[in-house]
């Protein structure tokens, strides 16, 4: 399924740290900015408080009040004070709140606006306020003027602009404004770099893709029939899956544990330290012979873990066996068919002579003996690939001259579907064909077969009159690659025998009879317990 493509993980991180940079950048300079403007507005109106305390103590402004025109003395006067202290204004009133001296020489002589003389002129207090007046919103320093009596004869306002306060405080904000915009691009740049180095470091792939990689190596994983199982380079399981638990019969989940302690023994080791892959190598693990293959991983040259795949070779013999008998019955029909085209030759040769009764004999005979093994076979036995497997065995017997027969009171209904037709063929065929091989060399070769299902068990028994197993073979014939043979390649038939019957929880017996023959007994449980 084809995804859409999302924001790629640079962009992601890019603006998630230019927005945290930024809100912390601006909540910051906010706060500052706000202490600044009261820091600068306190200052501001402490001076403005200040000044209008001096000037109300001056000398000469009481003694102007006492002229005829105040305005002309104290004007020149308190405009010098002005200019000097920088304050955008400097007025004076009487009690009526007319004023003496003012900026604007227009509006002497008019009363003053802001409504917040009275507790200058009325209480004789010095404070600072704001308000707008004619020059605009401002903040203001007021003190009363006394007379030598103490007594109130006017009253001082300074002030300073409420746009004079900003434009000073913003005056004070450039420097931290300069750090904020270098902070933001230093932000963006650390951001762009990180970005490229995550991306450097998932071999430049975007999370949604790291996740679909991620379904898909799980899929793939739990869909196997290898066992895998990786490490990484201190020897901590990164990687088991389901395969790998079954084979191994482990239970709980063995990730992040050191490897030896799954599984006892092992090699893998070797591979982490040389960095060498190993091939197709025939090892028990626990207690089940396996085929493993080792992979180093390697990053940068360096071997950074290993991957090890196995599996059962139980379960490759018998499909190596399924594919020979296969292969096997297929020559065996062959040669029947071979064999009943000569004795086709033979009953044309009979009644082309005319010897009609010979012919009808020979008819019989092979009939009669067919027909009775085929009737056991179809009758009463009711599972079809044994049937496969005994009609093969029976062309193989004949056209090796072996007396092979089925007894007659061998009885079966279908097997449990956990008895397949590779477990019977690795079974029943390497046994009855090492039966046949045990009659080689006796003048009368004879191998009888025998099954039954009464009862928990299902019993398999094939007998011989062969030479029999000397003592000292008896306990070697299940072991991998025993013979008595001088053949390269044999002995491996009792040993898959013996392998498969464990396999399903059954178990086998051998004795020797009293003419020297051997009889082979197996009996598989109908019901295996998990």
């Amino acid at each position: 399924m084809k995804k859409r493509k999302g924001v790629s993980l640079q962009t992601k991180i890019i603006v998630l740290i230019v927005a945290i940079i930024m809100t912390i950048i601006l909540v910051l300079t906010g706060l500052f900015a706000k202490m600044e403007y009261e820091q600068t507005q306190n200052n501001m109106g402490t001076l403005a408080l200040q000044v209008a305390n001096t000037v109300s103590l001056m000398p000469s402004l009481r003694d102007a009040f006492k002229e005829d025109d105040p305005s002309a003395v104290i004007q020149p006067l308190i405009e010098k004070v002005r200019k000097d202290v920088g304050a955008e204004f400097i007025v004076i009133g009487n009690t009526d709140s007319i004023r003496y001296a003012h900026p604007d020489e227009k509006k002497i002589g008019k009363k003053m606006i802001g409504e917040d003389n009275d507790r200058a002129i009325l209480h004789g207090e010095s404070y600072i306020s704001e308000a707008t007046g004619s020059l605009g919103p401002s903040l203001r320093g007021k003190s009363p003027i006394f007379d030598l009596n103490g007594d109130i004869m006017g009253v001082v306002s300074v002030g300073f602009l409420v746009d004079d306060l900003k434009e000073a405080a913003f005056n004070n904000m450039k420097t931290v404004l300069i750090v904020s915009a270098g902070a933001i691009l230093f932000g963006i740049s650390c951001g762009v770099l990180l970005a490229k180095n995550i991306r450097k470091d998932i071999l430049g792939l975007e999370p949604y893709e790291i996740a679909s990689l991620y379904h898909e190596r799980n899929a793939i994983l739990s869909s196997v029939k290898e066992g895998i199982i990786a490490i990484d380079e201190n020897g901590l399981i990164t990687m088991l899956n389901p395969a790998a638990r079954n084979i191994l019969n482990i239970e709980k989940d063995g990730l992040n544990k050191k490897i030896e302690s799954v599984i006892p023994d092992t090699d893998i080791y070797r591979v982490l330290e040389t960095g060498e892959a190993e091939k197709n190598l025939d090892v028990m693990l626990g207690e089940r012979r396996v085929i493993v293959n080792r992979t180093p991983i390697i990053e940068n040259g360096q071997v950074t873990g290993v991957v090890a795949s196995f599996r059962d070779k139980t379960e490759i013999d018998e499909m190596v066996n399924t594919l020979s008998e296969v292969k096997q019955y297929s020559e065996e029909l062959r040669a029947q068919t071979h064999e009943f085209t000569n004795k086709l030759y033979v009953l044309s040769g009979l009644m082309q002579l005319g010897k009609y009764d010979e012919a009808v004999k020979m008819i019989q005979n092979e009939s009669g003996n067919h027909e009775h093994m085929q009737k056991i076979v179809f009758e009463q036995l009711a599972d079809s690939n044994l049937q496969a497997i005994l009609l093969g065995k029976m062309a193989k017997a004949s056209e090796k001259k072996i007396n092979f027969t089925i007894d007659a009171d061998s009885r079966t209904e279908s097997f449990p579907a956990h008895i397949t037709i590779s477990h019977l063929i690795t079974m029943i065929g390497n046994i009855i064909d090492n039966a046949f091989e045990a009659t080689e060399g006796k003048s009368e070769r004879n191998v009888s077969f025998f099954t039954t299902d009464i009862g928990k068990d299902i019993v398999f028994e094939v007998s011989d009159n062969g030479y029999g197993i000397s003592d000292s073979d008896m306990e070697k014939i299940f072991e991998k690659g025993f013979s008595t043979k001088a053949e390269q390649g044999r002995g491996y038939g009792l040993s898959l025998v013996s392998q498969t019957i464990h396999q399903l929880s059954g178990h086998l017996e051998v004795y020797q009879k009293d003419d020297g023959g051997s009889v082979f007994t197996v009996f598989l449980p109908k019901e295996v317990k998990e």
